[in-house]
């Protein structure tokens, strides 16, 4: 039995807070079942990582206007504190796909244009092999909204600026179905610093800032 949360976004065209996001990439490949890391960075500019602060991890797939949680990760990362996470992706969460992306929900900082709202950021999307889930429908016309992906995050062979430039576009409304399909033990590592570059690390939801309120529970 799963427990749904329907929430609502507002996306705004200003950047994140800097938490950015170095693994996964867009031609990382995990395998359900194994563990995986998750690595992130300081990008060097204002709001800081300790702004940031507590932040909750989970993988996802969708758009960028519905999106759907289907593992929680870690429920309380400070992310100015480590720089990795480390975890089992559950192999039965969906199928081999190339459509999953990491999202972290910051605990304490608020969006600077929405402040009712808490600051999100994104990987790039990645694969998952040996996995024995699947999509269903509603996933899947989610997934399928790709003219609206929303993932940020480095690409493999681009520099971290041109990987995480932010899209120009205008606010709109989105929303956001976290299901409880799985849970992690996660593992926490490293100090994460300032490596002292120009705002290159934003990832965020179009590279935009994006916020979210709950309005909605219904258990299935």
């Amino acid at each position: 039995m799963f427990t749904s949360f329907v929430v609502s976004l507002v996306l705004a065209a200003s950047a994140l807070a800097n938490v950015y996001i170095t693994s996964p990439t867009s031609s990382t490949t995990w395998t359900g079942g194994q563990q995986a890391t998750i690595n992130w960075q300081d990008d060097g500019s204002s709001p800081s990582l300790a702004s940031f602060g507590t932040a909750m991890f989970s993988i996802y797939v969708g758009n960028a206007n519905q999106q759907t949680s289907l593992q929680l990760i870690s429920s309380n990362v400070s992310v100015a504190n480590v720089s990795s996470l480390t975890f089992t992706p559950s192999p039965t969460i969906g199928p081999d796909s190339n459509e999953y992306f990491i999202r972290v929900q910051s605990l304490n900082l608020k969006d600077a244009s929405n402040p009712q709202y808490p600051a999100l950021a994104f990987s790039a999307k990645f694969s998952l092999t040996g996995m024995s889930g699947t999509f269903n429908s509603s996933l899947q016309a989610e997934i399928d909204g790709q003219s609206t992906a929303p993932i940020g995050g480095p690409t493999s062979g681009l520099s971290a600026a041109t990987a995480a430039a932010p899209a120009a576009t205008t606010a709109a409304a989105a929303t956001t179905t976290v299901k409880g399909a799985a849970a992690s033990t996660a593992t926490a590592t490293g100090t994460s610093k300032s490596n002292g570059a120009g705002r290159h690390g934003v990832t965020s939801l179009a590279g935009l800032a994006a916020a979210a309120v709950l309005v909605g529970v219904a258990i299935l």
